[in-house]
């Protein structure tokens, strides 16, 4: 169980990396552009059904995904359990 904790908790980390590389504009031969290719394939499909059930929150002339906040609350509080 403690095995599976730290995954959770890996791609917690994973997520927070696909965030960050979300605001980084890379150009086509960037080395970094593969890194963010394979943060997207594996966050994707976690964050894009609570996207569809929790559209962005508009602040201002913002819109604010929140999806990013549930999915690493709910992990965080799976991996707590686990331990």
């Amino acid at each position: 169980m403690v095995f599976i904790s730290y995954l959770i908790q890996l791609y917690i980390l994973a997520l927070f990396a696909y965030a960050v590389f979300s605001w980084i504009r890379l150009s086509y031969d960037s080395p970094w552009l593969k890194v963010q290719r394979f943060l997207t394939t594996i966050c994707d499909p976690v964050l894009r059904p609570v996207r569809k059930l929790i559209p962005p929150v508009q602040v201002g002339g913002v819109a604010l995904d929140i999806s990013f906040i549930i999915v690493v609350l709910v992990l965080g509080l799976f991996a707590s359990i686990l331990r």
